[in-house]
């Protein structure tokens, strides 16, 4: 089992950037599948970005594909977003989550473990 907590949502200007943490907890980080998800108000939660076990796969929402950027470093058992060319429509609550099992390139997979969010809010 692992326990995830994220940090680093903030108010930011858009075209601004930002960078959000996801901490870990247990032995078994490294190998899990991570992903990003964000909510946005009245809106149901989406996919934003995963990152396979290793760091050597990753996948993006189109919506964000080429301003984000996932990551992660299992030495320090966190995972990271860095966020680019932000815009209104990225405000959401950002979860991160875990996912046991082989890598896909696909957003609707089954998470296993999830952290409580971050907010972040885009001003335009």
């Amino acid at each position: 089992q692992v326990q995830l907590v994220e940090s680093g949502g903030r108010l930011v200007q858009a075209g601004g950037s930002l960078r959000l943490s996801c901490a870990a907890s247990g032995r078994t980080f490294s190998t899990y599948t991570m992903g990003w998800f964000r909510q946005a108000p009245g809106k149901e939660r989406e996919f934003v970005a995963a990152i396979s076990w290793n760091g050597g796969y990753t996948y993006y929402a189109d919506s964000v594909k080429g301003r984000f950027t996932i990551s992660r470093d299992n030495a320090k058992i966190t995972l990271y977003l860095q966020m680019n060319s932000l815009k209104p429509e990225d405000t959401a609550v950002y979860y991160c989550a875990a996912r046991r099992g082989l890598w896909s390139a696909n957003a609707n997979l089954e998470y296993h473990y999830w952290g409580q969010g971050t907010q972040v809010t885009v001003s335009s």
